[in-house]
């Protein structure tokens, strides 16, 4: 794929010239909330778009207190949205390894979505609600007015994956990162990409349907802290693990230094991860001023170092 918007004025073409990690990225999600709105979506999506502000404000704060990632979705290509209450799918889902389920039902009143329990989705639990949706979605984020790298590589992925995966490509508002742009989340197991090409989008959803993860490109699962994300993915590259769900970080914060990754086979590891300053010092956003990101770094695995990672792992 040619990215037409990494030249070095934008922030994806920064990032990717200064050869920023992608390990640790992804947003700090263990459910989802995908509600099809079509139009136009603004900066802040959930308040700036043709669903009614007040109903998107609530869902934002419920999301927000229960830890449950609310998103809108739309069908690539044209995105007119015509007055009327029209039929519109949501999608919900839980990212937890062993424990993840992907559902879907079709709403006409989005109001509706206020009566779900946002705290039991966050532990986990669906109560039957909708029906179960057996292949994987692949949600690439194209919210423009957030950042021009997303409307330009996230649409140009999506038009590269045209006529592809029928129904399992949706696009998505904004899911952090679109310096790594394009940027997409995987659900349901929640693992993020960035840089990402229709080739290893191709790879992510036919991998994804036979229980397994692509590496190249990973930003980290969904479930767990930034260097939660980047623990279990030194790990799986230091033992060559691809099954989906072989891996749980076991304990994990944002301030400790020794992150537990356990193997489902009863195999444990101690990862070293710190967070370390970058330079020199680039928007990580278009339009904003320059400054030093900080990435998560695995340094050691049970006490021997990590060999340095391609920038795209």
């Amino acid at each position: 794929m040619h990215h037409t918007a990494t030249e070095a004025t934008t922030c994806a073409g920064l990032s990717e010239a200064f050869a920023e990690p992608l390990a640790g990225t992804a947003a700090v999600a263990r459910s989802w909330l995908c509600l099809e709105q079509r139009g136009p979506w603004g900066y802040n999506a959930l308040v700036q778009s043709h669903l009614d502000r007040e109903l998107g404000r609530a869902l934002a704060a419920r999301g927000e207190q229960h830890r449950v990632r609310v998103q809108l979705i739309r069908h690539p290509g044209r995105h007119a949205d015509r007055s009327g209450d029209r039929p519109r799918r949501v999608f919900l889902a839980h990212t937890g390894p062993g424990a993840s389920w992907l559902r879907e039902t079709t709403i006409t009143d989005p109001a509706e979505l206020l009566d779900l329990d946002f705290a039991r989705i966050a532990a986990g639990h669906h109560d039957d609600w909708g029906h179960p949706v057996t292949d994987p979605l692949l949600l690439v984020c194209t919210n423009g007015r957030r950042d021009r790298c997303c409307a330009l590589l996230g649409r140009e992925l999506i038009n590269e994956l045209a006529g592809r995966h029928d129904g399992a490509i949706w696009e998505c508002s904004h899911i952090g990162g679109h310096r790594f742009a394009p940027a997409a989340v995987l659900l349901p197991s929640g693992y993020t990409y960035g840089r990402l090409t229709a080739q290893t989008a191709d790879a992510v959803l036919s991998c994804a349907a036979a229980g397994k993860v692509v590496l190249d490109n990973c930003r980290g699962r969904s479930s767990w802290t930034r260097a939660g994300q980047t623990a279990e993915l030194a790990v799986r590259e230091h033992i060559g693990e691809y099954l989906v769900d072989a891996l749980r970080v076991t304990s994990e914060a944002e301030e400790t230094e020794q992150i537990a990754v356990t193997h489902q086979d009863g195999r444990r590891w101690q990862v070293a991860v710190r967070p370390r300053e970058l330079d020199p010092p680039r928007a990580n956003s278009c339009g904003k001023a320059a400054i030093r990101p900080t990435a998560f770094v695995a340094e050691a695995i049970n006490g021997q170092p990590v060999p340095p990672q391609n920038p795209t792992q």
